[in-house]
């Protein structure tokens, strides 16, 4: 692939901070080529039968088992994640997504017969998904395999070509390339494109059919603007503060261990981490306490790390400079505001290593708890009521997941109902991800458009919705010429027909007179 000789993009290893390898812009004429190259073939997928797209799928499939040892240490090299969490995360999750495609793809992308209403009997009504042409996929640094494979393979079953920029920050070069290319898949169905932020803006301007993005609200806020200036289509899955609810009853050493994962895992770098966690002030105190106390057990990053080994530690690193300095601005600002930490709170000097962190006497006056923080940090805040539970979760901007963990079930519904979120957990969290066959996306600040599921695959689809009827000699009583007969015969099936009391007799002779009008009225 073509680069432009600009200033080099470093790849920076989070756990040594040395450097790995160089990435470059894109130059303009390769993004030409490459669109160019994704209308040619995107020709080509859509004439492919969806099992067909499934048996190119299914290369990706088997190249992954195959290689994952040395792909995920690949991925573990630029992310920094422990071992275990990228096996999960990445490897496993996207295996078990392409595992459900394989048969929902088949349900979903098929032709499909609606009802008509009475009064268009003898009519067939369908709706036809389609490609949309070429779609570009804009991915964060978080999920560096997954965020690209997702999206791509339901984009590519769906019939669309795929162009992909991964972020600048982990973009597992060559890496995804060899998947692409060395399993067989299609050529030039899903390509890679490399660059930051400025190759971004010129893949947009290239005109692609939909976008599909996933990162930062600040960044989307931008591509949904540049998007509007050429009317493309846009989903965008953005930033979270995920609350969990605890009440009372909960079996409290599952709800820690459960609340624990999900805002430590992969060092609390995923949109749907435990970011603020309300727990009922009769068990706040031992609550805490278990925490506090599992939080400190747990193993973290070190500069010295066999990376190869999957317990070489239960905590990653923070994979960017600048996610560190936010995580260490927020936690001064509660701080200064009253907050106390119990565990953590500061990184290892000269290292990205963010121990586990929980604080307490926390309120939504501070940062900690109104803004992302990205970071393994659980700040703890009490609540008295069902009621107040509810108002604090849904005191935020963001609106992507969040958990309620109770016994009572009939209880944690009627809470979960209540929170304003695109995913919700009960005595769990963040597994709603886990589940291909459900829709993933965000309300409010979180963004719009689901991905995964139905939803998932029918984003990447123009819905063509499709009419049938008889090439008869027979005029539609509604067409030219309009007549008062006509206008009194209406006029009866809409008192007779849509009316509470319903006149059937006297609707089915409007309805066979107004027929017998079309028959009188054939093509001649």
């Amino acid at each position: 692939m073509e680069t432009i000789k600009a200033t080099a993009i470093p790849v920076i290893n989070p756990v040594t901070l040395k450097k790995i390898y160089e990435i470059e812009e894109t130059e303009q004429a390769t993004i030409d080529f490459v669109f160019t190259k994704a209308k040619t073939v995107q020709a080509a997928i859509a004439k492919m039968s969806v099992s067909e797209r499934i048996e190119e799928v299914l290369k990706i499939r088997d190249y992954i088992i195959t290689n994952r040892e040395t792909i995920l240490t690949h991925l573990v090299l630029e992310t920094g994640k422990a071992r275990l969490d990228g096996l999960t995360s990445e490897i496993f999750e996207i295996l078990d997504f392409i595992h459900v495609y394989q048969k929902l793809s088949l349900k979903v992308l098929r032709n499909k017969k609606v009802p008509v209403p009475l009064v268009l009997m003898g009519k067939k009504s369908e709706i036809w998904p389609e490609p949309l042409g070429t779609v570009l996929v804009i991915t964060p640094w978080n999920y560096p395999l997954f965020q690209v494979l997702a999206p791509s393979i339901s984009a590519f079953l769906a019939g669309n070509a795929v162009v992909v920029k991964p972020s600048e920050v982990t973009p597992l070069r060559r890496i995804l390339e060899d998947i692409i290319d060395k399993s067989g898949f299609l050529k030039n169905a899903i390509q890679i494109v490399y660059g930051s932020a400025s190759t971004a803006v010129r893949l947009i301007d290239a005109k692609p059919d939909k976008i599909h993005f996933t990162g930062s609200c600040k960044t989307g806020k931008k591509i949904m603007a540049q998007a509007s200036q050429h009317l493309i289509s846009v989903d965008l899955e953005l930033g979270g503060k995920d609350a969990a609810i605890v009440f009372e009853d909960v079996n409290i050493e599952r709800a820690v261990n459960g609340i624990m994962w999900g805002g430590y895992t992969t060092a609390g770098q995923s949109c749907t981490s435990v970011e603020r966690c309300y727990v009922h002030e009769s068990i706040f105190e031992k609550f805490v306490e278990l925490l506090v106390d599992k939080s400190r057990k747990l193993r973290i990053s070190s500069a010295n790390r066999n990376i190869e080994n999957p317990e070489d530690c239960d905590i990653g690193v923070i994979t960017t400079e600048f996610q560190v300095q936010i995580i260490e601005e927020q936690i001064k600002d509660a701080v200064e505001k009253g907050a106390k930490i119990l565990c953590g709170g500061k990184r290892e000097a000269n290292t990205r290593v963010f121990p586990p962190t929980v604080l307490i006497h926390v309120n939504h006056s501070m940062k900690i708890m109104m803004d992302e923080t990205f970071g393994p940090v659980i700040p703890v805040m009490k609540f008295k009521t069902e009621e107040e539970a509810i108002e604090f979760a849904n005191d935020s901007q963001y609106g992507l997941g969040g958990s309620v963990w109770s016994k009572d079930i009939t209880r944690a519904r009627r809470v979960a109902a209540k929170i304003k979120t695109g995913n919700l957990s009960i005595n769990n969290h963040m597994l709603n991800e886990g589940n291909p066959n459900l829709p993933f996306g965000g309300t409010k600040k979180s963004g719009f458009g689901r991905y995964k599921g139905e939803a998932g695959l029918l984003t990447f689809c123009n819905s063509k919705s499709v009419l049938i009827d008889k090439n008869s000699a027979v005029i539609d009583p509604n067409w030219y010429p309009f007549t008062k007969n006509k206008y009194l015969l209406l006029n009866q099936i809409i008192d007779h027909f849509f009316s509470r009391k319903k006149n059937w007799l006297k609707f089915i002779k409007a309805g066979m007179t107004m027929d017998s009008i079309g028959t009188k009225e054939k093509i001649k």
